[in-house]
């Protein structure tokens, strides 16, 4: 028999309920609630450039060929001045005050009309200047990419339909799995469906224990959650400077996620907070005492001694980053033995380890190392290199990593240059804009995050999954390009091998 709202003794704002009255006051509460409920989302806004990019094309008219065009024109169009001052071109790259003898090639889309209507003295040619921008694994490509993102915080379309390869090196080799079937989360980004982006850091026990009274006993959750999952690594190189500090800085606070810096430049600009991951080296485990608001601490290399002093020394978790040379994985299983809760991979800035190996491979492979024994959810894996792209984020995801490390994708977020090659992050170099505006830097690098979270949604939508924790290791949302067209050519003469 159930029992009245009176009978249980509950109260509303207006004396004890009675049943008749339980209805709307549980409607009233429920209205309160959700009118405190904000749905996390990165406000974007467009912003203007302070070291735009070299533009994509070349236009060359040769000027003789042009005049006796027009001269051509006007004696077969006399009298006709709006045939003869048409400009072939809808994007006004012809519209300046002299026309044609003095192009705005900025404008230039490459539609090739100019070049089709008059083959003879017109040449749309790619610009060298945006094509060195980068290196051999960062490319003109990723850079414009990153900057269009940056500048309006949108997911970039181009209405052109999809005009590169199928495959391709690294993580143009994986496909990502789209349903074709419209799932319930399909427009998460439009929001009307929830698809979280958040993800918790730290360590989860595999099972939980109880005493004889009912009591949890053992080992509980250690963790904190972000909003995103990415971080802001180290700055590689040169590029640490103070405003490009600053700027990781704000903009980690604002988008709720975290940022690891070297832990001199922390004390040395006051910077220790929740949302800052200090990074120490071996031999000063012991300074982390110095960081009592970090939640994270970052150990830079394996050392049981500086772990264990690291611990004593601070009540944060105690991180450990790893590159993937050779014996990584021995280190990796030390370090979660003492009991590290978060291991941060780090490969190369190409993204290959110092054997060559990809680093989706080696992301599945420390992923895969930790299932076999029985205890993934025991530490958070972080992983950075090569991340330069809005789908490397879930494709890292993918290949088992609970959270990627953001480095370059920084750099050209603020419209900087790099110098030579970016393989190594130790020898990167680069330059910022002079006089970076604090708040301008910090827009365009929440822009990007915002577009990149948005791009994710996109996927994950389209796969039905509705957060992003669900896709960790889901390989079977993967299709590798080498296995397809292995599948597909495999026995065909003169096939001799697909991939990348």
């Amino acid at each position: 028999m159930f029992e009245s709202a009176a009978q249980v003794g509950l109260e509303s704002q207006d004396g004890p309920l009675t049943l008749d009255r339980f209805g709307a006051e549980s409607a009233r509460i429920g209205r309160e609630v959700a009118d405190r409920y904000h749905r996390y989302r990165i406000e974007t806004e467009e912003v203007d450039d302070a070291q735009p990019l070299p533009h994509r094309f070349l236009v060359k008219v040769g000027k003789v060929g042009l005049a006796k065009f027009i001269a051509k024109e006007m004696l077969m169009y006399f009298g006709q001045f709006d045939v003869i001052l048409s400009r072939p071109c809808t994007y006004g790259v012809f519209s300046g005050p002299v026309g044609g003898f003095a192009p705005r090639p900025k404008l230039c889309v490459g539609c090739l009309r100019c070049c089709v209507q008059h083959p003879d003295f017109v040449k749309v040619l790619p610009n060298p200047d945006l094509l060195a921008l980068g290196d051999s694994y960062t490319t003109h490509g990723h850079i414009t990419a990153i900057d269009e993102e940056a500048r309006k915080g949108m997911v970039p379309v181009r209405g052109q339909g999809y005009r590169g390869r199928f495959g391709g090196p690294g993580f143009d080799g994986m496909l990502t799995d789209m349903s074709e079937i419209v799932r319930p989360s399909r427009d998460g980004i439009h929001g009307r469906e929830l698809i979280g982006t958040s993800v918790d850091v730290g360590s989860k026990p595999m099972h939980l224990s109880f005493d004889s009274s009912g009591n949890l006993s053992g080992s509980t959750p250690e963790m904190f959650t972000i909003q995103v999952p990415f971080v802001f690594d180290l700055p590689p190189g040169n590029l640490g400077s103070t405003g490009l500090v600053k700027v990781v800085d704000t903009t980690s606070r604002r988008i709720d996620t975290l940022a690891c810096l070297d832990a001199h430049t922390v004390v040395r600009l006051r910077m220790d907070a929740p949302h800052i991951v200090p990074v120490l080296d071996t031999a000063e485990a012991a300074h982390a005492s110095e960081f009592p608001a970090a939640r994270l601490v970052e150990l830079d290399g394996w050392d049981a001694d500086a772990f264990e002093a690291a611990n004593e020394a601070t009540d944060a978790m105690v991180g450990v980053r790893l590159h993937f040379e050779e014996g990584w994985q021995e280190r990796l299983n030390a370090a979660v033995d003492a009991g590290a809760k978060v291991i941060h991979l780090l490969a190369d800035l190409h993204a290959r380890g110092t054997d060559g190996t990809f680093v989706s491979e080696l992301f599945k492979e420390a992923h895969m190392m930790l299932i076999e024994q029985g205890r993934r959810d025991t530490v958070t894996l972080f992983g950075g290199g090569g991340i330069v792209g809005a789908d490397h984020v879930p494709k890292a995801i993918i290949s088992g990593l609970d959270a990627v490390a953001l480095d370059l994708a920084v750099l050209f977020a603020l419209q900087g240059r790099s110098h030579g090659s970016l393989e190594k992050r130790d020898r990167v170099s680069g330059t910022l804009p002079r006089m970076l505006d604090h708040g301008w830097a910090e827009q365009r690098l929440a822009n990007l995050c915002g577009s990149w979270r948005d791009q994710l949604l996109e996927i994950l939508g389209a796969m039905g999954i509705r957060e992003v924790r669900r896709l960790r290791g889901e390989f079977g949302r993967s299709m590798i390009v080498k296995h397809l067209e292995d599948e597909a050519f495999e026995g065909i003469a003169g096939y001799t091998g697909g991939g990348a």
